[in-house]
């Protein structure tokens, strides 16, 4: 069973601020391997979906609020339902009754989830929610047919040990997350990272049938390129420099600031790849990159901070209070604003696709 006590949902709610309306970024991603994804599932489920088969379950890890949870699980029902038609050339055939988990750490707004859930997906599936942390066993074993989760594994357990330890040689300074600038940080978070990742995939194993599918969709940074070198790694430097300002005015002090770092670490590629591969429960049948759909666009400020609101305030609450969260963003939004993201100088990270087979 899961046993995290660490937990920084997404901002709740249906308000301007909440990741319902700030998580188009990760749906674009979402949208850029769905084709992929579906011919996977077409071509590698191999599960005998006739009429042995009555029930078909699949579940979201790390759900969050939604539409994106939505959106994934219909598409996964939608396919599984093609093939089924393709499979079978009976023209009686009872069809598949669907049943979708929808899982998340406890504290997940999942009222929200359920309120604001397509009417249309009541007559297409039942639905559960589940709470609990997904570095751990969640359902019981043997009973999902394919499982999800997207834009969720870099969202660690924990901070890693010694980065808040001053007398460390992996102390991350005033630095508030892993951006590669010190060997030894960057060694505590790929260490952190690579527990974790053990720790979700012999879960799932444990919760997948044999033949079952499981589907992990996230970014991740192509091989050679740190962090402090993305723009997205320049918005959290920035997110930093906003509250080192707001120490100095009083608003905060540099004393919690070197005693925080965010739980949150991109791999590169082949740090993603090696640490499933030494996995021994799944097979890979399909590891792919692509550039994010929205590469090239000229995303403006305010985009941009409401999207790092949306998943930052939970983490920034609990550590410097309540009281923080506008004035940081609203500082973020400023600087923004007066000095824009030049995203040809920047590089950026790329979007990954992963379906593993249970052996």
């Amino acid at each position: 069973m899961s046993t995290s006590s660490h937990s920084y949902p997404m901002s709740s709610g249906e308000d301007q601020h909440s990741y319902i309306h700030n998580s188009s970024y990760q749906k674009a991603g979402i949208d850029g391997v769905e084709a992929m994804i579906k011919q996977a599932i077409l071509e590698k489920l191999d599960l005998q979906l006739n009429s042995s088969l009555s029930n078909f379950t699949i579940a979201d890890f790390g759900c969050s609020i939604g539409p994106n949870t939505f959106h994934v699980v219909q598409s996964i029902i939608d396919t599984v339902k093609f093939k089924q038609l393709e499979e079978n050339n009976e023209t009686n055939i009872v069809p598949l009754e669907f049943q979708v988990f929808f899982n998340d750490q406890s504290n997940n707004d999942f009222n929200t989830l359920f309120r604001t859930q397509p009417l249309s997906s009541e007559c297409q599936y039942f639905s559960a929610g589940v709470p609990g942390s997904f570095y751990g066993r969640v359902l019981p074993r043997n009973s999902i047919h394919i499982g999800h989760t997207s834009y969720t594994t870099h969202w660690l357990s924990k901070v890693p040990e010694h980065v808040c330890d001053r007398k460390s040689p992996a102390w991350n300074k005033n630095y508030i997350h892993c951006n590669h600038l010190i060997e030894e940080v960057t060694k505590a978070y790929r260490v952190q990272f690579t527990k974790d990742m053990e720790v979700f995939l012999e879960a799932r194993a444990e919760e997948l049938v044999h033949g079952g599918l499981m589907i992990v969709v996230g970014q991740c940074l192509p091989d050679g390129v740190p962090m402090y070198e993305t723009w997205q790694g320049h918005v959290v430097e920035t997110i930093g420099d906003c509250l080192m300002d707001m120490a100095k005015t009083g608003i905060t002090s540099e004393e919690k600031i070197k005693l925080f770092s965010l739980p949150v670490y991109f791999p590169q590629f082949s740090e993603l790849k090696r640490t499933i591969e030494e996995n021994g429960s799944f097979m890979i049948e399909m590891i792919e990159t692509i550039s994010h759909p929205f590469e090239g666009m000229r995303l403006t400020s305010e985009f941009i901070t409401s999207m790092f609101r949306a998943f930052f305030t939970a983490v920034i609450e609990q550590h410097f209070g309540n009281d923080v969260v506008y004035e940081l963003f609203n500082r973020l939004a400023q600087k923004l604003s007066k000095q824009p993201i030049d995203f040809e100088m920047w590089k950026t990270q790329e979007v990954y696709s992963v379906v593993l087979k249970r052996k």
